[in-house]
């Protein structure tokens, strides 16, 4: 009975995390929608002077801003959602411990490992490192940021005098380098997710 309270604890905190960093997103979202629409009515209004490239820049920067921040919780949601993880792993642990005939009707993990981990989130399924990636939140925010500092950098290079060339290569280099950066950040912060195992793969409960 404690375990399980234990276990739904868990599960508590993780859809009330997910919850949260889902609006935060859908805010952002909104707000860069909300931008471009600014932005058409007044390059419809006043044309592409200089009004235009301010607000765009000024628009633009403020999105960047509240994306990273908002890339940062999100960074920090995987990590506490991969501990929450490991921690619902060893209580399996515990139920395998007190009842070993249920070992086999479990889908998820009973290791508080890193094979344990991706066992829980793949149920058991292989696939491959690069599409579990690719397919998180983490990643999906990480290229919006990225598209935004690069259209940052290109306006800004522009509005200095530079040539269509040199606007597209600086665009690009700082988008690439905003994903590089903010990329580093999140494995950092997933791999210091992981505390010790007490019960590893090794151990025969996964």
């Amino acid at each position: 009975m404690l375990l399980a309270t234990e276990h739904w604890s868990l599960l508590g905190t993780r859809s009330m995390t997910w919850a949260e960093v889902m609006s935060r997103i859908t805010i952002l979202l909104t707000v860069a929608s909300a931008g471009l629409v600014v932005l058409a009515l007044v390059a419809q209004s006043s044309g592409f002077g200089t009004p235009f490239w301010v607000l765009a820049i000024g628009l633009n920067a403020s999105l960047l801003t509240l994306g990273t921040l908002t890339g940062i919780r999100v960074s920090l949601a995987s990590q506490e959602d991969a501990q929450l993880v490991l921690g619902m792993n060893r209580l399996r642990a515990a139920y395998v411990a007190l009842a070993p005939e249920i070992a086999p009707y479990l889908t998820a993990g009973a290791a508080d490992d890193v094979p344990g981990l991706f066992k829980t989130y793949t149920l058991g399924a292989p696939r491959p490192l690069w599409a579990h990636v690719m397919g998180s939140t983490n990643f999906f925010l990480s290229t919006f940021n990225s598209i935004l500092a690069g259209v940052l950098g290109a306006l800004v290079t522009h509005q200095a005098g530079g040539s269509e060339a040199v606007t597209s290569v600086l665009g690009a280099l700082t988008g690439l380098g905003y994903f590089a950066a903010m990329l580093t950040v999140g494995m950092m912060l997933f791999r210091t997710s992981q505390f010790a195992p007490r019960f590893p793969s090794s151990s025969g409960t996964s």
